[in-house]
C-alpha cells in the first residue's frame, strides 16, 4: 500500500489535533488548578482581613472603655481638689457661726451668712459629700486622723471620744480624715 502525500498529511493533522487536544486538555486541567488554587488564596486572604477587621474593632472598643474610665477618673480627681478646696471655707463659717457675738444674734447680717453657709452645704451635698461620722464610731485610720488618747466616762477603749476637725468624704473617697481624740 503505498500512501500519498495527501494522506500522510491528514494522518499528520489528525495527531495534531489530537495532541492539541490533549495540550488543551491539560491546559483547561491547568486553568482549574490555578482557579481553585486563587480560590483558596483569596479565601485565606478574606479570613485574614476578617481577623485582622475583628481585631481593630475589638483594639478600638477597649481603647474607648479606657478612655471613659479616665474621663470619669479625672472628673472624680477634678471634683475631690474642689472639694478639698472648699472644706476649710466651711470651718470658717462654722467657727464664725458659733462663735457670734449674742448682741447680734439677731441681726440679718448673721442671718445671711447663715444662708450661704447652708447654701455651701447644699451644693456640696449635690456633689455627694457627705461629712465623716467620728464621735462614738470605731477609731478608723482609713477615716480619722488620731491627735491623741484621752480618758472618757462616755466611750468604750478604741472609739472616738471627740471630734476636733470635722472629716468629709465622696463615697468611699476620702477627702479630709477627721482629727480626733481616741478614748483610751
Amino acid at each position: 500500500m503505498t500512501v500519498t502525500n495527501d494522506e500522510w498529511v491528514k494522518d499528520d493533522a489528525a495527531e495534531t489535533a489530537d495532541e492539541a487536544l490533549e495540550s488543551a486538555g491539560m491546559a483547561a486541567e491547568a486553568v482549574v488548578a490555578t482557579a481553585e488554587d486563587e480560590l483558596v488564596a483569596a479565601r485565606a486572604e478574606a479570613a485574614r482581613n476578617l481577623d485582622g477587621w475583628q481585631r481593630t474593632q475589638a483594639e478600638f472598643a477597649n481603647a474607648r472603655k479606657r478612655f471613659d474610665k479616665q474621663r470619669a477618673e479625672a472628673y472624680a480627681n477634678a471634683n475631690a481638689d474642689l472639694v478639698a478646696k472648699l472644706v476649710p471655707l466651711l470651718d470658717d463659717f462654722e467657727r464664725a457661726l458659733g462663735t457670734a457675738p449674742a448682741g447680734i444674734q439677731a441681726d440679718p447680717w448673721l442671718a445671711g451668712v447663715g444662708l450661704v453657709y447652708r447654701k455651701m452645704l447644699s451644693v456640696l451635698e449635690e456633689m455627694n459629700v457627705e461629712p465623716i461620722a467620728a464621735v462614738g464610731a470605731p477609731f478608723d485610720p482609713n477615716m480619722h486622723e488620731a491627735l491623741g488618747q484621752e480618758p472618757s466616762n462616755d466611750y468604750d477603749s478604741g472609739l472616738v471620744a471627740r471630734e476636733m476637725r470635722r472629716g468629709y468624704r465622696i463615697g468611699d473617697r476620702v477627702i479630709r480624715p477627721s482629727l480626733v481624740m481616741v478614748a483610751e
